[in-house]
């Protein structure tokens, strides 16, 4: 997989390249390249007036056009300018990787474009939402640092196990709703199931608040104030739809806060409700507040509760910095809820910040881990603080039998076998013919078991989602079997594509022009369906003052196909005005 020459690509970790597909820039077709020049004119001719920053130069610099879909490399030659990079990938990705991927700046772009069919807002990821709506924007300092700054908070995020399946449900009904051939019925059947997860999700997790914080800022965030807000969400920026209707009265603007968590939301319909930040600032400060409130901060009983809820590798790290990174499952409490140990089951890893330890990994830990948390009986210093000297001095020291009895109650006798300390704290010592037993005298750990690694610290002070070490760890991240569907064109379409790209010929080499009579001809008899090319044909012979009695012809058949066709009444107009007010001399204008 190509890195495109961008730093920001090369740095990306194998757990996340996983998720990379091929552009194949060649598939796009004449007509997906004019519904994004559609949607881009559109665009630029209301958003000018409702975009927080000036649409044209915030396309320019991401590498982007009005007239082409982007491609790729393009893109990163642009983007790398300002430190961010952009890869493709297929529909939605799980949301602790989408996030990943922002942390690393690099813009996740979903390599389909939407139907025609959906031209006005699609469900699913497209390239016009991503490209058109986020990479604009990106040249903002201040917005691109709370994008990357969000991603490395929501990558540690812990999810909950309906987490999983709500993700799953809202990945195919997207996929369904923009198949070429959608059943009914399976929509249908897709809606509700996702409605049931919905409604039944429980207590939000981490990664579902925090989801919210997305949506209602990177997606669908409004900046400046109540009364005059501006666009900078790129779910609005690139629904020519939602992007018009969104600066309506009957939707409410509040005031973008922490209290903004409590707001759901629905991928399926426009929003009631829109929040406003006075400055990208106030992002981050709320980002700021909602962080102290998570696992990976506050660490304790609540965050490894939350991880053995997960039902997913996690990672638990101790106060003298070890970490441990598998699928929790059971804790000890002690009567003001203290954790006295954790439990891991299955494929388990050991490391010291970030880096797996030698001898420690899934392998060597395969069928789990358990130790204990908190302090030795009698002693007040913590565990991990002790110098090999004082270790000693309280019966611990290589090749020596050591009995130890921690403030729980559980006792651990055994032969130290080795003493690892890491940048001054002792994390982990390991024991030979060893017994651990809890004060009721309940069995943790028998001699006949083989070596007993006992990690080190007081406390568990940060619980993330993942792995510490995830590519030593080898973490494969939940990839959907749901895979976008493939078109597949009928005869007509293929004949139809021909005509858009004669007419796009006809307008780039300005030559041609007496063709667009007959293609207009076949639209007409063979395409009834068909507008846009109409309207593209339209476009030429108004700006070139070609033929008046063809001009009017074409003025005649679209009118009345607006009024005949209420699907395409609104696209068609607003198709016409931009004609009437081309996007080129607005450009200028700007310029």
């Amino acid at each position: 997989m190509s890195d495109f020459n961008n730093q920001q690509v090369a740095k990306l970790p194998k757990h996340l390249r996983q998720f990379i597909v091929e552009q194949h820039y060649e598939k796009y077709t004449p007509i997906d390249q004019a519904v994004w020049r559609y949607v881009m004119r559109q665009n630029y001719s209301y958003l000018k007036h409702v975009a927080y920053y000036p649409y044209i130069k915030g396309l320019q610099r991401a590498g982007l056009s009005i007239e082409y879909i982007p491609d790729l490399q393009t893109m990163n030659d642009n983007l790398g300018k300002i430190g961010w990079g952009a890869v493709t990938v297929d529909g939605f990705i799980p949301p602790a990787a989408f996030m990943e991927y922002q942390a690393y700046r690099v813009l996740v772009i979903a390599a389909d474009i939407r139907q025609i069919n959906h031209i006005e807002y699609t469900p699913a990821p497209d390239i016009i939402h991503e490209s058109a709506g986020h990479a604009p924007i990106i040249a903002d300092t201040d917005y691109n640092n709370y994008l990357s700054y969000f991603g490395s908070i929501g990558a540690k995020a812990m999810f909950s196990s309906k987490d999983f399946e709500l993700y799953e449900a809202i990945r195919k009904l997207s996929i369904l709703k923009e198949a070429v051939d959608g059943d009914e019925e399976e929509i249908a059947q897709a809606e509700k199931t996702l409605r049931h997860i919905a409604d039944n999700m429980g207590e939000p997790s981490e990664m579902a608040l925090l989801g919210r914080l997305h949506w209602w800022t990177v997606e669908y965030g409004l900046i400046g104030t109540l009364e005059n807000p501006k666009i900078y969400g790129a779910g609005l920026l690139s629904s020519i739809g939602e992007s018009a209707t969104c600066m309506n009265p009957d939707v409410k603007k509040i005031w973008y806060n922490i209290d903004t968590i409590n707001y759901q939301y629905d991928i399926t319909k426009p929003q009631p409700q829109l929040f406003v930040t006075p400055t990208f600032q106030n992002l981050i400060d709320v980002l700021e507040a909602f962080a102290d409130t998570m696992a990976f901060r506050r660490g304790g009983a609540e965050s490894i509760l939350k991880a053995i809820e997960c039902k997913n590798p996690s990672t638990a790290v101790y106060s003298s910095g070890l970490q441990l990174t598998g699928i929790f499952t059971d804790v000890g409490l002690n009567q003001a809820d203290e954790l006295t140990f954790i439990k891991t089951t299955g494929p388990s890893a050991l490391a010291f910040a970030g880096k797996q330890l030698n001898g420690h990994g899934k392998d060597y830990h395969a069928d789990g881990f358990s130790s204990p948390v908190g302090k030795l009986k009698g002693i007040a210093k913590a565990l991990e603080d002790h110098s090999l000297t004082e270790l000693e001095q309280i019966g611990i020291a290589e090749g020596q039998e050591a009995n130890l009895t921690f403030e729980s109650g559980i006792d651990v006798v055994g032969i130290v076998k080795e003493i690892l300390i890491e940048n001054g704290k002792l994390i982990l010592i390991a024991f030979e013919d060893c017994t651990v037993k809890e004060s009721n005298g309940n069995i943790l750990f028998k001699p006949e078991w083989g070596t007993y690694d006992m990690a080190i610290g007081e406390k568990i002070v940060s619980v993330f989602n993942g792995a510490a070490d995830k590519d030593q760890y080898e973490e494969i991240v939940f990839v959907s079997k749901e895979q976008t569907h493939k078109v597949t064109y009928d005869e007509a379409t293929q004949k139809l594509h021909i005509l858009y790209k004669k007419v796009r010929s006809v307008r780039e080499n300005q030559t041609g022009y007496e063709e667009l009579e007959t293609i207009f001809n076949e639209l007409k008899t063979a395409h009834r369906a068909d507008w846009l090319c109409a309207l593209e044909i339209l476009e030429i012979v108004f700006h070139k003052n070609l033929d008046t009695d063809f001009e009017k012809e074409l003025r005649i058949y679209l009118e009345m196909k607006a009024a005949a066709e209420p699907d395409h009444a609104k696209l068609i107009n607003d198709g016409l005005h931009v004609i009437a007010n081309p996007v080129t001399q607005l450009i200028t204008e700007e310029d």
